[in-house]
């Protein structure tokens, strides 16, 4: 008996459109199994590289404008030309942007009811309901937990927000009608029209809605009032100003802190400007999927230590003022061979009711060897015996010990005297000397002695007060002297000299409260940066009405002088330069071939020193994906549509294969078509998007650009996903008189459990907005609800995951 062996008919070799590409007969399942699960995993990323080139190319379309003439305001009869977006944000938003994102589902559905020759398949259908569970569910339960402790983020533009919740779910429920009520089992085409017709009937919709909102505001439309702050691509001049006036504030904030170089400085002001601003979600798109690629970044990568200096340079109060130049730090250690020795201050107070005050000693340098120092009490207008107990002692550190304290009595009386003053002196041996050991800077410390029997005096430490322009807060100190007995305040103003309130520091008056014991409190006044630095203004400041019995004395006003810095404002002039160069740098698009291979080819798109281990191994998983799409002509040919078309392309080709490997994996692993596609191809089409959604959240000021457009997005994915396919295959059997039959069974009690599921997530949505409970807002709030609200809705996920497989595998028995 002879048998014939056919070794091109094996298992679920016949399931692909494109795959097997080679002859599998000989492999095992298992092996099969685990390179097609290593395929899939490698072509979602291959997918996300295509749909960052496509997102690039409809960035590009989106963000064109025009010159319009508007009268000038200034001018009686002139006019003034703007540049203005050519596209509605809402209509960008839904129509490429939300193609964009959904493009894979989309043309998976297509791709899917071609490949089996318009017979139904279960692919791309249940991938579009299991995405839209994903990215409803999961997305929306990740973005309220990452928002930080004590913040909220809320939509801004609520109303095409219900709009967009709105279609979305009736979208749903159109399918239940179609596939239960009208036609059972069968897809008409004018059905199918008028899935495809939904589409343009919501973005006319959200227009309509978009612009009644706005012109409530504004009188104006969306696209008419906004002239974004996109400092890489703006081509406006006005928006070059603006973009120039930021880097400059913030290039002088971080110029405060020396400790930082201008390179890092202008890394630290390119980071800072890029997370200020507000993006739309096609850039936070662009900008996960670089960073899960190890990809040209959109912003650059700030290290921790970077972002602490960056911090105390905002945040540090304390400016030091007096003359022009400023003290530099001189290391006494000689890079660390002697032994440093001086006071932990050069002057401190201390009530004469306190009985003791606490002298504080430190040591640097060369910790190594044992130092002895003599610490020593000097009379100034304080004598020994009568105001304090003299003190002459030697304090020893052994080594590595680093700070010593001593303690010297003060004598306190009941007769009234002014404040009065000692000394305590560090001095060294000739021992102690030849072994390598030096006093700092801090040898003497001057202690003074407060009197508290009375209520005090109030003055300025100073007459005057000089501070650099560009500082940003000076500091003037107002002390309490001859008394520090109760609660005293005094209230204080300043008056306009050559400087001016609200043009070269911001003033006003104010009041300072002292309390018992407290001898002294620092004006904090703004100093506004100048445009010039040649510049010296000055302005004056009073203290007046002191209360609880204290007394205003000598220098009952000072003038604080703000003096031009020619080395800070060049520093800044520079860093400011590096900053518009790096801004430049980290465009989305780019100009030539040669650039997008050059990208392609680096890693962090040739960032290598800001570059991590995850970048490197990333760039080497996705290097081919890089060099293949990096044929794609770039966006800044043909005004971005040649990107979109021929991304578009590839994007499809990949899906295909992407869809092939899905359907053979499952079929090898024994999973049906609708448990693949709710699971691991849902996940891997929607992990950019989650980590966009998750970037915006965090970064935005308010939840659209996270969680708005999700309804938006799966609106756009039944529309256009099922509409299209739905409409070619009906067509196609009806010329040939035959009827499009669906099976309604998996596919119909899937849609029904998102759409419950997806009803109970909207509900609380609206509760966290409208209830104090959670914050008053969609995402973030307090911590318990807002873990309990994210684990609730992520669980709905779990669910219909669970539930819409166990009935894929006739477990659960529906008769629908």
């Amino acid at each position: 008996m002879n048998m014939t062996i056919d070794i091109y008919n094996y298992k679920c070799s016949d399931q692909g459109v494109l795959l097997p590409a080679i002859n599998e007969y000989t492999w095992s399942i298992g092996v099969r199994a685990f390179f097609y699960l290593l395929g899939i995993l490698w072509c979602f990323l291959g997918m996300a590289i295509v749909a960052d080139v496509f997102m690039c190319g409809i960035e590009k379309i989106t963000s064109r404008t025009k010159s319009i003439q508007i009268p000038d305001p200034e001018k009686k009869g002139d006019f003034q030309e703007v540049e203005v977006k050519v596209w509605n944000d809402t209509v960008a938003n839904l129509t490429l942007m939300a193609f964009g994102t959904s493009a894979p589902e989309i043309l998976l559905s297509v791709i899917d009811i071609v490949g089996k020759n318009f017979h139904p398949g279960e692919l791309g259908p249940a991938t579009i309901v299991g995405s839209a569970a994903f990215n409803l569910l999961c997305i929306t339960a990740i973005c309220i937990m990452c928002i930080p402790s004590g913040q909220v983020r809320r939509l801004d533009n609520i109303h095409v927000y219900a709009v967009t919740t709105f279609f979305s779910m009736f979208a749903y429920i159109w399918l239940i009608i179609v596939l239960l009520l009208i036609s059972p089992g069968v897809i008409e085409s004018w059905e199918a029209v008028i899935t495809l017709l939904l589409f343009p009937l919501l973005i006319l919709a959200a227009y309509l809605v978009d612009k009644k909102v706005c012109c409530r505001k504004s009188n104006k439309t969306a696209s008419e009032v906004e002239i974004g702050l996109d400092l890489s691509n703006s081509k406006d001049s006005e928006n070059r100003e603006m973009g120039s006036a930021d880097i400059i504030h913030i290039a002088q904030e971080i110029g405060k802190n020396r400790k930082i170089s201008e390179v890092d400085a202008a890394r630290l002001a390119t980071a800072k400007i890029l997370t200020s601003q507000s993006h739309n979600s096609g850039w936070y798109r662009i900008h996960a999927t670089r960073l899960m690629t190890g990809g040209h970044r959109l912003v650059p990568n700030v290290n921790d230590t970077l972002k602490e200096l960056y911090n105390n340079a905002i945040d540090k109060t304390d400016v030091g003022m007096g003359s022009r130049e400023s003290l530099s730090f001189v290391d006494a250690s000689e890079g660390g061979t002697k032994a440093v020795v001086e006071f932990t201050a050069t002057s401190c107070a201390v009530l004469e009711n306190e009985g003791k005050v606490r002298v504080g000693i430190r040591r640097y340098g060369l910790m190594g060897i044992p130092v002895t120092v003599r610490v020593e009490s000097i009379d100034g207008t304080a004598e020994a015996g009568s105001d304090y107990k003299p003190f002459d002692n030697e304090i020893s550190f052994a080594a590595n010990d680093t700070l010593r304290e001593v303690y010297i009595e003060i004598i306190d009386d009941d007769i009234w005297e002014p404040d009065e003053f000692f000394f305590v002196k560090l001095s060294l041996n000739t021992f102690n000397q030849n072994e390598g050991v030096v006093l700092g800077r801090a040898s003497i410390n001057q202690i003074t002695i407060i009197n508290d029997d009375e209520p005090g005096t109030f003055e300025f430490a100073k007459p005057s007060f000089i501070v650099r322009d560009g500082v940003g807060r000076a500091q003037v100190q107002v002390r309490r002297i001859n008394g520090a007995d109760g609660e005293v305040s005094i209230k204080w103003c300043t008056k306009d000299m050559s400087a001016v309130n609200g043009k070269d520091y911001v003033g006003g008056e104010g009041t300072l409260k002292f309390s018992h014991g407290e001898t002294s409190k620092n004006i904090a006044i703004i100093i506004i940066p100048g445009e010039s630095s040649d510049r010296d203004h000055n302005f004056h400041i009073e203290l007046m009405s002191p209360t609880g019995g204290a007394h205003i004395g000598k220098i009952a006003a000072t003038v604080v002088t703000v003096v031009g810095d020619e080395e800070f404002e060049s520093m800044v002039a520079r860093i400011a330069n590096r900053t518009r160069r790096n801004l430049d740098a980290l465009r989305f698009d780019t100009a030539t071939w040669a650039e997008q291979f050059r990208d392609s080819m680096n890693v962090n798109g040739g960032d290598i020193e800001n570059a991590t281990n995850f970048d490197y191994m990333m760039h080497f998983l996705t290097f081919f994906w890089k060099i293949f799409f990096a044929f794609i002509p770039p966006p800044s040919i043909g005004g971005g549509w040649l990107t979109f078309f021929f991304s578009l392309a590839m994007l499809g080709l990949i899906t295909a294969i992407v869809g092939d490997l899905a359907t053979i994996l499952g079929c090898l692993v024994g999973l049906k078509d609708s448990v693949t596609a709710i699971t691991l191809v849902a996940l891997g089409t929607s992990m950019p998007d989650t980590f966009a959604s998750k970037q915006a959240a965090i970064m935005e000021r308010s939840a659209d650009s996270s969680v708005g457009n999700i309804n938006g997005s799966n609106a756009v994915n039944v529309f256009l996903g099922l509409g299209l396919s739905w409409l070619m295959a009906a067509i196609y059997w009806e010329s040939k008189g035959q009827q499009f039959h669906v099976s309604t069974d998996n596919l119909v009690f899937s849609v029904l459990l998102y759409t419950a599921c997806a009803s109970v997530a909207v509900i609380v949505l609206m509760m966290r907005r409208n209830m104090r409970f959670f914050g008053m807002a969609e995402l973030g709030g307090p911590v318990g609800p807002k873990i309990s609200s994210a684990i609730g809705i992520s669980l709905l996920w779990v669910l219909y995951v669970v539930v819409s497989s166990l009935n894929s595998y006739k477990i659960i028995e529906t008769d629908l």
